[in-house]
C-alpha cells in the first residue's frame, strides 16, 4: 500500500515517492552531546524509528543517518568547566544517548556522522559558498548572506524583515546583514579549534548538518527530519546553505517534524524543574511503556506527559502481555511474522501511530478471543512494525524499571505458600502474599497456578 507523508515545505500530505526507489534516504538531526537528554528529545528518535522500519517494509534498501553533533558551545562550556578536551565530553554523553535509545527500542542508525570527523567537508562548503558568492568572510568569520537566497523563509514562512523586528538574529557589526548566520567562528586558545582560510575557528551549528549530510547521503535526499523547534532557523538554514552550495539542488524532498512534549500541560524547561531525563525515567518505569507513550499520540501534534499517562501505557501493555502470557503454548513461527493490514494503513496514512495503536488493541482482544495461532502472530507482527510487544512476556512482568528483585527469592516463598494452602494454614498463606507485596510483587491465583509480576511504577 502506498506512503503518504506531511511535508512541512508544502505544507500537505503527499504521495511518498524516493528519488531513487532502490535507496531511500533519511537523515534526522541527532543530540547535541554535552548532557543526558530529556523524554522531548526522545520523541523524534522513536517516532522515526516507526518510519524507518515502515520503509523498510516497502523499499529494498533505506539509508538512515542521525549525526552527533559533538562541536558546539555548549559542550565547549563543559569542557572548560571539566578542565578536559571536549572529546572526552562527547564521547561520555553519545555513548549515554546511544544507550538511551536502545532502551526506548530504537534500532542503531545506519549512519550515524560526528561533526568533528566533516571539518574538512564544513571547509569545502564554506568555501563553495564563498565562491558563489553566497557567503563571506569578515573578521575571522564566514558568514551567510541571506539576502542571497530568495527563497529563504519557504519553510518556516517567515520573511527577513519579520527576522530583523522581532527574531533570534545575532546583531554583529562584521554582519552585511542582521540576519545573516555563522558559518564558521574564531577559536580562542582554550577553545576547540582547526585550521581553517580564515584562521583557526569552529564550524556553525547550522552548516555541520548540510555538510554530514551531504557527505553521507548525497546533496539531494529523500526525508530530513527533526522536531519542530528546529525547523527555524535550523533547518531553514539548512536549506538555504545546502542548495546555494550544491547549485540550486533541492536539499531534501521532504520536510517532517514532530511535535513537542509538554509536562502536565506546561512546557520542560530547566527554570520550571519539569525536566525529565531518558537516563532516569528508564530506571523508573518499564523502557517499553515509555516508548508506547511518545507513540500515543500523532506525531505532529503536542504529547502531555504525566505520570498518570505512564501508568495507563503500563496497564494498557499489561493487557497485551497477558495475552501473549497465556498464549505461550501457541506455536507461530516468530522469523516470519506477518503485518496486519490495518495496522500497516494506518503507518502508511502520515504515521498514524495512535490508529496504528487502536488496531493493536482490536488484534489483542482477538487473540484473546479465539487463541489461534495467526491470531497471536498478528498480534505480534503488529506490535514488532512499532517496535512493541518484543519481549518474553515472563520478562515483562517480572522486570520493572523501579523494582528488582531476587526470582529465586520469589519463587521460593510461592512455594512456601503452596504448601501453606494446601495444609490450610491460610493466616500463613495469608502472611506470605503480604510479604511479596513489600517486595513489590504481585501474585495472581488461576487455572494455570499461580503467577507473579513486579508492581510497575
Amino acid at each position: 500500500m502506498p506512503i503518504s507523508l506531511y511535508n512541512s515545505l508544502t505544507r500537505r500530505t503527499e504521495p511518498f515517492v524516493p528519488l531513487d526507489p532502490a535507496r531511500v534516504t533519511m537523515y534526522l538531526c541527532g543530540p547535541t552531546v554535552y548532557n543526558y537528554v530529556h523524554i522531548g528529545n526522545a520523541r523524534g528518535p522513536v517516532v522515526f524509528d516507526v518510519l524507518a522500519r515502515l520503509l523498510r517494509r516497502h523499499y529494498p534498501q533505506v539509508v538512515y543517518a542521525r549525526n552527533i553533533t559533538d562541536v558546539e558551545d555548549k559542550i565547549n562550556a563543559a569542557a572548560l568547566a571539566e578542565g578536559v578536551p571536549i572529546s572526552i565530553i562527547t564521547e561520555r554523553y553519545a555513548l549515554a544517548y546511544r544507550e538511551d535509545m536502545a532502551g526506548l527500542g530504537i534500532a542503531p542508525p545506519d549512519l550515524e556522522p560526528h561533526a568533528t570527523a566533516h571539518i574538512g567537508a564544513i571547509i569545502a562548503m564554506n568555501e563553495a559558498l564563498i565562491a558563489g558568492g553566497h557567503a563571506y568572510a569578515a573578521e575571522g568569520h564566514v558568514l551567510f548572506d541571506v539576502g542571497s537566497y530568495p527563497d529563504y523563509g519557504a519553510l518556516s514562512g517567515r520573511d527577513t524583515e519579520e527576522l530583523i523586528a522581532g527574531a533570534r538574529v545575532e546583531i554583529a557589526p562584521y554582519k552585511k546583514n542582521p540576519t545573516d548566520f555563522v558559518l564558521w567562528k574564531p577559536s580562542t586558545p582554550e577553545l576547540a579549534g582547526w585550521d581553517s582560510p580564515w584562521g583557526r575557528g569552529r564550524p556553525g551549528w547550522h552548516i555541520e548538518c548540510s555538510a554530514m549530510c551531504a557527505a553521507q547521503l548525497g546533496e539531494t535526499i529523500d526525508i530530513h527530519a527533526g522536531g519542530v523547534d528546529l525547523l527555524f532557523p535550523h533547518h531553514e538554514n539548512e536549506i538555504a546553505q545546502s542548495t546555494c552550495a550544491h547549485g540550486g539542488k533541492t536539499f531534501a524532498r521532504w520536510w517532517m517534524h514532530n511535535g513537542m512534549l509538554t509536562f502536565d500541560g506546561r512546557k520542560m524547561s530547566k527554570s520550571l524543574g519539569n525536566v525529565l531525563l531518558v537516563h532516569e525515567l528508564l530506571k523508573l518505569h518499564p523502557p517499553e511503556a515509555l516508548r508506547l507513550r511518545l507513540l500515543s499520540g500523532h506525531y505532529r501534534q503536542p504529547l502531555d506527559w504525566s505520570d498518570g499517562a505512564i501508568q495507563q501505557s503500563v496497564s494498557t501493555l499489561d493487557g497485551w502481555y497477558r495475552v501473549l502470557r497465556d498464549l505461550a503454548d501457541v506455536a507461530i513461527d516468530a522469523s516470519r511474522l506477518p503485518v496486519p493490514a490495518a495496522v500497516e494503513a494506518a503507518l502508511c496514512d502520515d504515521l498514524n501511530t495512535p490508529l496504528a495503536l487502536a488496531e493493536l488493541a482490536v488484534l489483542a482482544d482477538a487473540a484473546r478471543q479465539y487463541g489461534t495461532p495467526a491470531a497471536k502472530a498478528d498480534l505480534l507482527g503488529g506490535g514488532a512494525l512499532l517496535g512493541l510487544l518484543q519481549q518474553d512476556p515472563e520478562a515483562w512482568f517480572k522486570h520493572s524499571g523501579g523494582v528488582h528483585v531476587d526470582a529465586a527469592q520469589v519463587e521460593a516463598l510461592l512455594e512456601a505458600r503452596r504448601v501453606a494452602r494446601s495444609a490450610r494454614d491460610f493466616a500463613r498463606a495469608d502472611a506470605i502474599r503480604d510479604e511479596l507485596a513489600a517486595m513489590g510483587v504481585v501474585i495472581e491465583d488461576g487455572a494455570q497456578g499461580t503467577r507473579w509480576s513486579i508492581a510497575k511504577a
